[in-house]
């Protein structure tokens, strides 16, 4: 690791939430594509108030590193690193409590989306998820919840600190100046691509198609017909279906306000009439309620688009398209304004690169769909609209922007000024948490196990 990443990992750390509550996490493991092998002796090692650190907390933290540095070798105190910046966050969640900080219960559910869809992008599908851990997606979510929970809440806290740190050119200079040249990171071709999304519509028939064969479906089930047994049958949502339509406990405002208003309706065995939502049409049955908690199971439909529907789409962003190519708009406002992919459409179309949250992408880690749509077009390019599936199956067109293509290279001011300023900025903010821990070391309880006190965790966070 060169002092340059150095500098970028605690901040990398409380962002990316790769070590808070990291041990027994399922999905701390789908970072790097497999779980990393974890025979590891465990033990409470450090007290924050009511947060602890386990052992396996830090040993897999290391593991992790290990498995990206790909043979390199890797800082003598790194573990201390780590474990600094564990503390740091069980620090910030401790101080969260006593503040009553918190997070809306619809952030959490967003969140775990945006994650989920990504872990499936990654391994390649639901059901490849769903084989690969022998659990349904709803298990998964359900696993993940808490930790996601404590990583926004340690965000949000870190961003009241240190969120209105800024760099100025000089810094981010001066911070370049300072980096052993024979340690400056090697970068291999890097592109940043935006893309613009347009859903297509379902008409007005194949929602009326859906919702009648929902009906019908229904009908058996009032009829008598058991409603697991028709779930496995039609649904289709692939994640409860197996299960008979089961979706467990879930707590108010967690799912769709369609689906849950419609739910808290009935009477435990109760049938639902058919509900649309932005996912479908439901018919649902409430299994239980459980003070603030209902379980259900349900049954989704989703209306299938025509071609009509996706060709329409497609010529509504090809006239986008001719806007941005006669300079009436730029790619980043159409983006911003009018793409259906909200996520990419508020960093003005651009896809983010997951390891670091920057723009530029390794071309060797693009998506299969995406490198060889962008093997021949020149920069400043945009492609005519092109069908595609969402991550969630909805049909969809899109037009993909080439907007750099920078070669294999070293680190430099000229080419790779965004990504200094970026680990200049980290540094800052890095500094201000360590006054920040400073203050407030003090004000909860710690205790350290003698093992680790040679990292001197009671001192500022290196």
């Amino acid at each position: 690791m060169t002092d340059f990443l150095r500098t970028t990992a605690r901040v990398a750390l409380l962002a990316a939430g790769l070590v808070a509550g990291a041990a027994g996490s399922t999905f701390a493991q789908l970072g790097v594509g497999r779980p990393v092998a974890r025979q590891i002796v465990d033990g409470i090692i450090v007290k924050v108030d009511n947060q602890i650190v386990l052992r396996s907390d830090v040993e897999f933290a290391y593991l992790q590193e290990q498995a990206r540095a790909e043979g390199k070798a890797l800082p003598p105190d790194l573990k201390c690193q780590i474990l600094q910046g564990i503390v740091l966050n069980k620090l910030l969640l401790a101080k969260a409590e006593t503040d009553s900080v918190v997070v809306e219960d619809s952030r959490v559910r967003d969140e775990l989306d945006r994650r989920m869809n990504y872990f499936i992008q990654q391994i390649g599908s639901e059901k490849k998820l769903e084989e690969y851990y022998n659990k349904p997606v709803r298990q998964l979510k359900e696993e993940l919840r808490t930790q996601v929970r404590e990583q926004l809440i340690t965000q949000k806290m870190q961003d009241e600190i240190s969120g209105k740190v800024t760099v100025t050119p000089r810094e981010v200079r001066q911070f370049f100046g300072r980096m052993p040249k024979d340690s400056l990171p090697y970068y291999s071709t890097e592109v940043e691509i935006g893309q613009i999304v347009k859903l297509a519509k379902t008409n007005s028939k194949a929602k009326q198609e859906t919702m009648a064969k929902l009906n019908d479906i229904r009908a058996r089930i009032v009829g008598g017909e058991d409603f697991a047994t028709l779930a496995k049958q039609y649904s289709e949502d692939p994640g409860s279906a197996k299960e008979g339509g089961y979706l467990g406990f879930f707590k108010r405002k967690e799912l769709v306000p369609e689906y849950e208003a419609a739910a808290l309706r009935l009477e435990p065995g109760g049938i639902s009439p058919v509900v649309e939502s932005q996912f479908g049409f439901h018919v649902i049955q409430l299994i239980e309620r459980k003070g603030d908690s209902y379980s259900t199971r349900h049954i989704l439909l989703k209306p299938a688009a025509a071609t009509a529907d996706v060709s329409e789409a497609g010529q509504e962003l090809a006239k986008l398209r001719n806007r941005i190519l006669g300079d009436s708009i730029s790619f980043a406002k159409a983006a911003k304004d009018f793409s259906d992919d909200k996520f990419t459409g508020a960093s003005g179309g651009l896809l983010q690169n997951r390891q670091d949250g920057g723009s530029f992408l390794p071309l060797d880690k693009l998506d299969p769909a995406i490198f060889f749509t962008i093997d021949t077009m020149k920069v400043g390019s945009i492609t005519p609209p092109l069908p595609y599936r969402t991550d969630d199956g909805k049909d969809a067109v899109r037009i993909i922007w080439l907007k750099s293509n920078t070669p294999p290279h070293q680190a430099n001011l000229k080419d790779d000024y965004q990504k200094i300023a970026q680990a200049a900025l980290n540094e800052k903010k890095n500094k201000a948490l360590d006054d920040w821990f400073l203050r407030n070391r003090g004000s909860v309880f710690i205790e350290v196990d003698p093992e680790y006190t040679g990292c001197k965790l009671l001192d500022a966070v290196n």
